[in-house]
């Protein structure tokens, strides 16, 4: 089973750049189209939150019009810049996402690996949290299932990175849920967005990791006192690669034209 992750792409209702420097329109079409023409195809993608730029003004269908290029499954959950209620309407209809007004979290168990989506928003603010409510229906989910490999994908990442303006907004719950991955040895990774940058960190008995913004990275400035600021390094999606016998592999697929693959030849000597 191939997973590919695409995380945080900012994109813009009204078409301008982010900063006057950024094109979220261009890198999302730009991604969509390395994720079809990777070979073999991956079999799901999972969206790990601030899909829209801006709260006040989404416009998903738009986004869901590249997404729908897809030829797989994907599933989406929010990040601080997503607006709940229209994330909800606008991809509704694929199945998965609850309904009402509660968090959107939820559990795909039909592939060799179950994938649960975890809501960490907090409406109007930057920073992540896994409340005791979320937390107690992860624990619920976690226990139907004690034996099947799980992969949990969310936005906000529960570590702190070193980065000290990415540390500026704690996150909450982090060592409740560590203490429930402790006791959940078939969870194999736990897959975020938000810091726009590739990171791991241990998080009770797994590895918690981070993926790449597909339109902008986040300044890799571990000096005290560090400032907010960001770099057009190459953008690129995690792959992850599920099989029984190795269990899940994790790769990076930087997205961009590196000309054509090379095969190593013999060398005569002369």
């Amino acid at each position: 089973m191939i997973i590919v992750q695409i995380s945080d792409f900012h994109h813009r209702s009204d078409g301008k750049l982010i900063r006057g420097i950024v094109d979220p329109e261009k890198a999302l079409r730009t991604t969509i189209d390395h994720i079809r023409a990777m070979t073999p195809h991956p079999d799901v993608v999972l969206v790990t939150g601030d899909i829209h730029n801006k709260s006040d003004d989404p416009n998903y269908g738009a986004v869901r019009a590249h997404l729908d290029r897809l030829d797989a499954p994907y599933y989406v959950v929010p990040g601080n810049h997503d607006d709940h209620e229209a994330l909800r309407a606008a991809f509704l209809d694929l199945g998965y996402l609850p309904q009402g007004k509660g968090f959107l979290q939820y559990v795909i168990d039909e592939h060799p690996i179950r994938l649960i989506g975890l809501d960490t928003v907090i409406p109007g603010n930057f920073m992540g949290r896994l409340c005791a409510e979320r937390l107690g229906w992860l624990e619920e989910r976690l226990q139907e299932a004690p034996t099947k490999p799980t992969l949990i994908f969310m936005h906000h990442p529960p570590f702190k990175t070193g980065i000290d303006f990415m540390d500026e907004c704690p996150f909450e719950g982090q060592e409740a849920l560590s203490s429930i991955i402790s006791y959940n040895p078939q969870i194999q990774r736990l897959v975020c967005g938000h810091l726009h940058r590739p990171m791991e960190a241990r998080i009770g008995c797994t590895l918690a990791s981070t993926a790449p913004s597909i339109a902008f990275q986040m300044s890799l400035d571990m000096r005290p006192g560090s400032k907010p600021s960001f770099i057009l390094e190459p953008a690129a999606i995690p792959v992850y690669l599920w099989s029984e016998d190795t269990g899940l592999v994790a790769h990076m697929s930087v997205i961009g034209d590196y000309g054509p693959r090379h095969a190593f030849k013999s060398e005569t000597r002369s």
